[in-house]
Order: structure tokens, then sequence, then C-alpha cells
């Protein structure tokens, strides 16, 4: 399971989902409710952007821990198929892998039931290996907040080692877990060259009424860029230019119908960092991850539109 001289290290959860759509809380009255679709696929934040990445034609290596079970067997299988790579010792005895159930209502929201004693939540600095490989120029923490046990000051370790080797370094994130503030991970913020939360998290985490005072206020903090994902709204973002910071929206691709919206922000992370490994500019990056964005929505499953 390796690939010769990764481009781009991706680190963070790999599980499987189960996806029904269209959900219908009548189930629990009812007892039974047809679903047009239930789908077994695999999931987990970092799994979809380096399945995107792979089969957009980047070398990624998966920094991630999985359940020596059948649910593992299976997303081992699914890398290799692939082509992602996997250290040789992430599979992890006595843990199983995540699971998570989907639940897709008809206007594409979803809804999940977790394990939180699975892998899905049991990352911790230990299980990524540092340094990072000479080859990897671009370092991608899938999402903060997700693993109990990285927290600020581990964030601001794997960070600052992947600053110290000259590698770009980007993040992804969920919704705060313990009512966290920008001030709180300024300390890892700082080396973060491009965050990617969507307009949700932003506001929620700055405290921040709008977009763009939410992403004033990352930049504040020390984030080189700042790209929110604004769903049916394309992405807003800004960065400092000059002696001052500039912000632009970036329209989303028109006429998608949103089936799925699984893996959707992670299918936008990818098209970024894949455009910006290519060389593209900033914004042919965010008009790139509004695509595989809309691509993503417009299908069940995180990556089933590759």
């Amino acid at each position: 399971m390796k690939n010769d001289d990764p481009q781009i290290v991706i680190i963070g959860a790999a599980i499987l989902d189960v996806l029904v759509r269209p959900a219908d809380a009548d189930v629990f009255r009812t007892g039974s409710s047809p679903a047009e679709e239930i789908l077994l696929s695999p999931g987990g934040d970092a799994l979809n952007e380096a399945a995107v990445l792979s089969k957009l034609g980047k070398r990624v290596r998966l920094e991630t821990i999985i359940g020596n079970d059948r649910a593992g067997r299976f997303v081992i299988s699914y890398c290799e198929e692939c082509g992602i790579e996997l250290p040789g010792d992430c599979i992890r005895d006595g843990i199983d892998t995540g699971v998570n159930v989907v639940l897709v209502s008809e206007d594409g929201e979803r809804h999940f039931l977790t394990a939180p004693k699975s892998t899905l939540r049991r990352l911790t600095t230990g299980d990524i290996h540092m340094p990072f490989p000479d080859s990897a120029n671009i370092i991608c923490f899938a999402s903060i907040f997700v693993f109990p046990e990285i927290g600020p000051s581990e964030l601001e370790q794997i960070f600052a080692a992947a600053k110290a080797q000259g590698k770009r370094v980007c993040a992804d994130m969920t919704k705060r877990k313990k009512s966290e503030t920008t001030e709180d991970l300024a300390c890892a913020l700082k080396y973060v060259d491009y965050l990617f939360p969507n307009d949700e998290e932003a506001m929620l985490l700055t405290g921040k009424d709008t977009v763009e005072d939410a992403a004033d206020d990352l930049i504040e903090a020390g984030v080189g860029t700042v790209v929110i994902k604004c769903g049916s709204g394309g992405c807003y973002m800004a960065g400092m230019q000059g002696e001052g910071r500039a912000g632009t929206w970036i329209p989303a691709v028109q006429g998608v119908k949103c089936i799925d919206t699984t893996g959707a922000g992670d299918s936008f992370a990818a098209g970024f960092l894949y455009a910006l490994s290519e060389g593209k500019t900033p914004e042919e990056c965010a008009a790139f991850a509004n695509e595989c964005g809309a691509r993503a929505v417009a299908v069940t499953g995180a990556s089933e539109w590759l």
C-alpha cells in the first residue's frame, strides 16, 4: 500500500458510511420505511479528501488509524483500489473501525449516528508520522475538532513541524465541541496557510455574525488565507494583501440539484488542494473547489461522483 514519493499528506479519519436517502422520521412510528438508496460507502473527512485527490491523479499518503476488523479491511481494500498510501502500522487491535449511519433528508441535509469510541475519534499525535515525507509539499489536517486528543497544543505541534519542513499547511474543521474560540486556536492557526471552514463553523468559532467578519477574525489570528464554504452561495476567500486584508466571493456552480451533502466539503477541500498543487492561483483553486463540491452534492455518497 505504498506510493512512490507522496505529493500530499492528509491527516484524519478513515471510516465507513451507511447512507440512507431519503430518511423519514416516520420509521420510528411505522417500524419500517422505504428508502430510494441504502449505500455502503467509504467515508471520513481524510479518506474522502485522499480519495478525491488520488482519483484526480495525485500521489497521496493518508495518516489515520483503522481497526483490525471487517470494516477496517473494507477501508484498506478501498485505499489499495485508489492507490492511497497508508502507514504500515495504522491497523489497531482492540478499536472498532468507525461506521457512521448517515440519514439524508429530502433536501440533501444529513443527520449522523456515530460511534465515539471507534477510530472516528481516537487519532492522537502519536499516530501521525513526523517528520513528513520530503516529497510532500502540502500537509492537510482534514478536520479540527474531530479528535478529543488533538487540541490546540497538539495542532500547534503538527503544524509547526510541517512548517519547519517548508510545507504548505492546510486544515478543515467541523463545528467546535467545547465552546472553543479563535483565541484558543491562535497558537495553531498562525501556522495555517489555507483554512477551509464552512459558514456555520466559521461564525460559531469566531462569534461573528457574517462570513466576512469571521474571515477577518481568523486572519487576525494568523491564518494566511481563509476559504469559507457557503454551499449554494459559493465560497468567500480572504487574506492579507499588501498592508490590508482583501476578500472576494467566488460564485457557486449554477443549476446543481442537491441530492446529498455528505462529503461535499471534503470534495471542496480536495479540489482546492489539487489546484493548489498544480500551481493555480487562489481564485482558480476556489473555483475548482466549488466545481468539485457541486459534483459531490449531485450524487449520494462522499466521493461517488468520481
